[in-house]
């Protein structure tokens, strides 16, 4: 093969191939077919798949309709092409389909391939000095020996719970070692792989914080520690990137749900869908904080999870608590279920509020609280423009409800007569229910300025506005029961241990609307 190369000096150079030649091209097959005796015909067969410079193995058909192959010069043209053509092979000629399908084989001629196969013939060779410093007759070099490694097992292998690190990255001098795996350096650390894969991981000042599916442990980074036979630590320098690994106290890890990793200064939350708890690391170690009142809540509802759909999580750095929303439970032939996404604070220790809101990423930045759902991005705490609507969540309104428990003297059955609250005016009560009775809801506010309306009023089951506060009477509404004298609606008030009651306020456009306390009087019954 000939090629000119425009040197600026004399030197030794070696020519280096850097591109496959690959291209594929359709054009024009001519084939020779031989009908009678010396009589050829010629019919252009078209070639939708031809690799250029290829050999090619080319049959026709003689008159005894037998299959033979032309042993010289069989190509003509392909496209606008020229060729002198590829030596034939002989091989199985398939002929099912009514002609003759053609057997190309490897590159063996790169005389004919055009120069516009590549835009410059630059992109397919490499030119490089072989002499060292490329002076003029200095030691040249060659290919030398090829070190190699036989792989008994050539597949690929996954190292599930091995950690490996590059070289160093300094942004402020320049020095980016990324690319640099050094086999001579022990850069490779290895956790318990019978604890599952590494799904996380966090860098805490000098501590690389390891979140696998059944553990979470921390790798000590540029220092070890060094164990006395009392088994005392003690922390020494070293030149070691990934340093002693040491587990936390718990068997707890974070499953499969890296999504629901989040952390606000020293503390991290996660859930364990395994054991169905959330955790939270901080520097007392692990805290099942499912356990603050929400144990059944959070092993029934991980332990739903279907198609193990992710479970998100995330700080909102607005309101300073923790967000974690879980996929629902799908019914078949049932519609969408109501999102559960609820939240952790550290000021009262618990799960104080549920979220109509499904997000699929939860970030915070300058204290702006954002989750992303279905490709957009939104920004919570902010009202609606040209409205003070409150509760809206991905452009869709959503009431706001409380719901509480009374349960004093809870040894006592006790008759809960009246319902009062303080606050902003517009709440109702959607249901007030006992372990034996229910009521009548009481869904709005009457406001009276005479003691005519005031009379009349006393009559209506809304609440009343008296001394800045909010009453109503409680109306049973429970079915008669066997051996009760009065029943129903001609019953004061309910009976029962406790009483669970629910308020709730439309998020209209009435701006803020707050509720300060909510109380009950009951008497003992009798």
């Amino acid at each position: 093969m000939a090629t000119v190369i425009e040197l600026k000096y004399f030197n030794t150079f070696w020519l280096k191939k850097i591109k496959t030649i690959t291209d594929v091209v359709s054009g024009v097959l001519r084939n020779y077919q031989s009908h009678t005796g010396a009589t050829f015909a010629v019919s252009d067969i078209p070639v939708s798949q031809m690799n250029v410079g290829q050999e090619v193995t080319m049959p026709y058909i003689d008159g005894n309709g037998d299959s033979q192959f032309y042993s010289s010069y069989i190509v003509e043209r392909i496209s606008n092409l020229s060729f002198k053509g590829a030596k034939a092979l002989a091989g199985t000629v398939d002929t099912s389909a009514g002609v003759p399908r053609f057997t190309f084989g490897k590159i063996i001629n790169f005389d004919r391939i055009p120069f516009a196969y590549s835009g410059s013939s630059a992109n397919d060779w490499l030119i490089e000095e072989s002499r060292i410093r490329g002076g003029y007759n200095n030691t040249s070099v060659d290919y030398g020996v090829k070190a190699y490694l036989v792989e008994d097992e050539p597949r690929q292998s996954h190292k599930f719970s091995s950690l490996i690190h590059s070289g160093i990255f300094n942004s402020r001098t320049g020095v980016n070692q990324t690319n640099q795996f050094s086999v001579g350096e022990d850069i490779t650390r290895t956790i318990d792989p019978a604890n599952g894969s590494i799904q996380r991981l966090y860098s805490e000042d000098t501590n690389l914080i390891i979140f696998q599916e059944n553990k979470v442990s921390r790798s000590l980074i540029d220092k070890d520690a060094i164990y006395s036979a009392e088994g005392n630590a003690s922390i020494v320098g070293r030149n070691l990137v990934i340093g002693q690994n040491v587990a936390y106290a718990g068997e707890y890890g974070i499953s499969k749900d890296p999504e629901s990793f989040a952390v606000n200064g020293y503390r991290k939350y996660f859930t364990d869908r395994d054991q169905n708890v959330v955790c939270r690391l901080s520097m007392d170690g692990i805290t099942v904080i499912s356990n603050y009142g929400m144990t059944d809540f959070f092993r029934d509802k991980l332990s739903e999870i279907q198609n193990n759909a992710p479970i998100i999580g995330g700080w909102d750095a607005h309101n300073k608590q923790y967000v974690l929303s879980i996929p629902p439970k799908q019914e078949v032939g049932s519609p969408p279920p109501p999102a559960l996404t609820v939240t952790f604070n550290e000021t009262v220790l618990g799960w104080n509020s549920f979220f109509d809101y499904k997000p699929n990423k939860v970030i915070s930045l300058n204290n702006n609280y954002f989750t992303a759902n279905a490709g957009k991005l939104y920004q919570h705490y902010l009202l609606a423009p040209n409205t003070q609507a409150r509760g809206v969540f991905y452009g869709v309104k959503y009431p706001s409800n409380v719901t509480f428990v009374f349960n004093g003297a809870p040894s006592m059955v006790k008759n809960f007569k009246t319902i009062n609250y303080e606050g902003s005016s517009g709440w109702v009560m959607n249901s007030f229910a006992t372990n034996t009775d229910v009521t009548f809801p009481i869904t709005g506010s009457v406001f009276a300025t005479t003691l005519e309306q005031l009379q009349n009023d006393l009559l209506v089951n809304n609440f009343k506005l008296k001394e800045d506060k909010y009453y109503a009477d409680l109306v049973n509404n429970t079915s008669a029961q066997s051996g009760e004298v009065v029943f129903g609606r001609s019953s004061s008030g309910v009976k029962g241990f406790f009483g669970e009651v629910k308020m709730e306020i439309n998020n209209a456009n009435f701006g803020k609307k707050e509720l300060f306390a909510v109380s009950t009087g009951f008497v003992q019954s009798s």
